[in-house]
């Protein structure tokens, strides 16, 4: 092995592979809760008919959207399961590089969350691609109505914000911590050189 040669911690794969299995493990269960649910919301809620859960502060109200997440910009169903499966592609992509768990949990929510709602984009009515979500949701003071695949996509995103602040990287590691090992990596070789200087000086 050359001197340059990057040395990789032999707990590497063992966390890459825990990470996997848990972004795997939350996406699944995003997923089967969010598809379970909305089967239940099908097949036992009337439409548009508010069934209370907790009086007025949240309500079950049984909708089909044709829009994007809390029924934004409804019509343009194509556009977002374009956008639903490009994203799918892109963590599968990004899963081999992940090792910390609270990036497995973000794209794990995230994964299962944009397969439950695309899941109804390709297979509801009134067809392939253009499938209306169900969105059943209705919470006091909130402006539109949604699932529990929108819950985690939120939460992920809120979790993606938490870690980006916090200087956490996809292999667990952080930034300020990262800088700190340059800097005494840097003042290590200086010490270095300057060791050399002298044992010179004194050899002269």
């Amino acid at each position: 092995m050359s001197a340059t040669e990057p040395v990789v911690p032999a707990s590497a794969p063992r966390s890459r592979l825990r990470a996997l299995l848990s972004l795997v493990c939350v996406a699944i269960l995003v997923y089967g809760a969010d598809q379970l649910s909305k089967h239940w919301v099908v097949t036992t809620l009337p439409e548009r008919v508010s069934e209370p859960v907790l009086g007025e502060l949240l309500q079950f109200t049984f909708v089909r959207n044709p829009g994007a997440a809390f029924s934004l910009a409804s019509g343009s169903t194509w556009i977002f399961s374009i956008a639903a499966a490009v994203v799918t592609v892109v963590i599968l992509v990004f899963a081999r590089r992940i090792r910390a768990l609270s990036w497995a949990l973000l794209f794990g929510m995230l994964l299962g969350g944009v397969l439950g709602n695309l899941t109804d984009r390709l297979l509801r009515e009134p067809g392939f691609g253009v499938g209306h979500v169900i969105d059943f949701i209705e919470v006091w003071g909130f402006p539109a109505i949604f699932n529990i695949a929108d819950i985690f996509i939120v939460s992920s995103m809120g979790l993606f914000v938490i870690l980006t602040l916090r200087g956490v990287r996809l292999d667990g590691t952080r930034e300020s911590a990262v800088r700190a090992d340059d800097v005494l990596a840097q003042e290590s070789t200086v010490s270095d050189a300057a060791f050399d200087a002298d044992r010179r000086r004194d050899r002269g």
